[in-house]
């Protein structure tokens, strides 16, 4: 997959841009926008990102930062492997 140019930066939906500066109002945010980048200023906030079905609470952590925050809200369940797919 192509990387974004660096003279672009990290893309951050406009709507994390504007809560980036007031971190107490970022806490326990819902973010839709699991194509954005997660910036330092984002560190030790807990957010809910949205998985298609629901909101998944996800603390942000420094290993976490420059990763995009889909990353950490999956959308599919695990399902281990041997178990039937079907009806029995």
């Amino acid at each position: 997959m192509p990387r974004r140019s660096l003279w672009k930066g990290s893309f951050v939906d406009a709507f994390l841009m504007g809560l980036k500066n007031r971190k107490d109002q970022l806490s326990n945010k819902k973010i839709w926008s699991r194509r954005s980048s997660i910036l330092p200023e984002f560190l030790n906030t807990t957010v809910r990102i949205y998985n298609g079905r629901n909101f998944i609470r996800c603390k942000i952590t420094e290993d976490k930062v420059g990763h995009k925050f889909g990353e950490f809200a999956l959308t599919r369940k695990r399902r281990p492997l041997g178990t039937p797919k079907g009806k029995k």
